[in-house]
């Protein structure tokens, strides 16, 4: 009934959504709050794992930075002695039960997030859409790890969590407001004042937000790892960017700030790449999101280039995570 496009004007550049959708969007959040009292109740059952955890999630659909949060999150973790692990739905992912990632997991499989989250990492990783029976997996596999993190798992009311993380996106914010489909909120922007951290990926953080910046300055083939080039290279060129993210657009504009003349693919999150839709016909260079990128490794080709991306936030929320989990396990 409305395509993509159409549902971002509304959500995002002030379109009035129309009776229909608002009625929509009053049926899901009546819904979603019989689901969160249900829970509460202890009418549906959750499940508490023997180790705290961390969920990292949002209140809105689209990119707002999860991934490199949890990345973020696991190097952190680890420089204050804490050995975590990660247990992700896998989204767009195929497995249906609990599967452990590693280096020669399949994209297609286990989701590209999870990926790229174990070969950034190499934390310990495992996809379910349970997950709390991923994270019982995860800890049979590697019982050193002391700490987990669920990523996008804020509403996966299932699990039990000890610190919940919210992240927004800075420049889009919460759109209009509104509940799915009239806008792209999962949850009530009440939902807020129960996390424990509100991280606002760029944009004008609030004074009680953490500031997370999202930092990319070089650029590394996807068919030769070691070839690495600064991304200030590319400034004055012109190349193909794909972006299969949430919100392709802060790739496109990260690469123009760069100085980088962009020819935008867009392409829906997740989206599963085959080769032919990176074959432009020409000699120009071809850069991507990470996210996108391991998915096209196995058909890698040369002028392919991956530009990760790391999250800056500083060290105090860093330091008020590991505070929080020291007296989980202390049992305060």
């Amino acid at each position: 009934m409305f395509d993509e496009r159409e549902l971002r004007k509304i959500w995002y550049e002030g379109e009035p959504p129309g009776g229909l959708l608002i009625c929509l969007g009053g049926v899901f959040g009546a819904l979603g709050a019989l689901r969160r009292r249900m829970y509460a109740w202890g009418l549906l059952p959750r499940r508490r794992l023997p180790l705290p955890v961390v969920v990292v999630g949002n209140i809105s659909v689209g990119g707002t930075g999860k991934t490199p949060l949890v990345i973020a999150l696991v190097e952190g973790l680890r420089a204050r002695g804490f050995r975590p692990g990660v247990i992700s739905r896998g989204y767009a992912g195929s497995a249906r039960q609990a599967l452990a990632v590693d280096a020669r997991s399949d994209p297609a499989l286990v989701g590209d997030e999870a990926r790229l989250i174990f070969d950034t990492t190499g934390a310990p990783v495992q996809v379910g859409r349970d997950r709390a029976a991923a994270g019982s997996a995860l800890l049979q596999r590697h019982n050193e790890v002391d700490v987990l993190i669920a990523d996008d798992g804020l509403q996966h009311y299932k699990l039990c969590r000890n610190v919940e993380i919210c992240v927004i996106d800075g420049e889009r914010r919460l759109g209009n407001g509104r509940l799915l489909p009239a806008g792209p909120l999962r949850e009530p922007t009440s939902r807020l004042d129960a996390v424990d951290f509100l991280v606002c990926n760029g944009g004008e953080a609030r004074p009680q937000d953490v500031r997370m910046l999202l930092r990319g300055d070089e650029a590394i083939a996807l068919a030769d790892p070691g070839a690495r080039r600064a991304l200030a290279d590319f400034a004055g060129q012109r190349v193909h960017a794909v972006a299969g993210i949430g919100n392709p657009q802060r790739f496109f504009t990260q690469l123009r700030v760069a100085g980088i003349d962009v020819i935008e693919h867009a392409f829906p999150d997740h989206h599963p790449f085959v080769p032919a839709e990176l074959d432009f016909g020409d000699t120009l260079d071809v850069l991507m999101t990470p996210k996108d990128a391991v998915k096209c490794l196995a058909f890698a080709r040369e002028r392919q280039w991956q530009v990760p991306v790391r999250a800056e936030l500083p060290g105090a929320f860093f330091d008020a995570v590991a505070v929080r989990l020291k007296k989980v396990r202390a049992g305060d």
